[in-house]
């Protein structure tokens, strides 16, 4: 990789966010250092770097904190092509994610299938979404990793972990071809693989978070 003076990044490896970044950088060979930031207590450096939010992720240069610079070839030129892969990459963001968090939240049949629902619905608008983003392309950003992309991507490994913890196949293969292959082709990607959580040491970690905002929670 490129060298490039004093990057960090605040961030920490399950945190679909903190991905984002960390795929982006190596897309752009850029060298980093990665400060895991466990959040609990939050540590100084993030509270000064993000006195606001307080949230991870936040890049850092020279020990200050700096916007994450999405230009082409991650974003499209075009400024129409540009508009709508931030449409799908905040419907991602805001709405498909959480729909597939929630199928874990469900405690009955008819609230699992519900919710089974809205995810494939949404897989379908993803399938589609591809076809017309990706322009015959092997990607969402065409014949580059875009930003749908590293969007999407950045939340496989939590899908993988649904997948298993639920039992539902979200990337069905055979109803969502072109998605499916997609996501393989993505966590084969060089800028990735290095940074993709293991679905097995992401679920325990998965299992742990559930079983500690389960004790957290007020009894009924």
């Amino acid at each position: 990789m490129g060298k490039y003076e004093d990057v960090k990044l605040l961030g920490d490896w399950p945190s679909p966010f903190s991905m984002k970044p960390r795929i982006a950088l190596n897309l752009k060979k850029v060298d980093y250092e990665l400060i895991v930031e466990k959040m609990n207590p939050k540590s100084e450096l993030l509270l000064k770097s993000n006195p606001v939010h307080k949230k991870i992720p936040v890049l850092l240069h020279r020990g200050k904190p700096v916007y994450m610079d999405f230009r082409p070839p991650i974003l499209p030129a075009d400024p129409y092509d540009r508009a709508i892969a931030r449409f799908w990459a905040a419907y991602i963001d805001d709405k498909w994610a959480m729909q597939v968090r929630d199928i874990n939240k469900a405690n009955t049949d008819e609230e699992r299938a519900a919710a089974a629902e809205l995810i494939f619905a949404g897989v379908q608008l993803l399938e589609e979404a591809f076809q017309t983003c990706g322009k015959g392309g092997n990607w969402f950003g065409g014949d580059n990793v875009g930003y749908v992309d590293i969007t999407l991507g950045s939340y496989l490994a939590w899908i993988r972990v649904t997948e298993k913890m639920s039992g539902l196949k979200i990337l069905d293969g055979d109803k969502f071809p072109q998605l499916a292959a997609w996501a393989d082709r993505f966590c084969a990607e060089e800028a990735v693989k290095g940074v993709m959580p293991e679905t097995d040491k992401l679920a325990e970690f998965a299992k742990m978070l559930m079983m500690k905002l389960k004790a957290a929670s007020p009894a009924k």
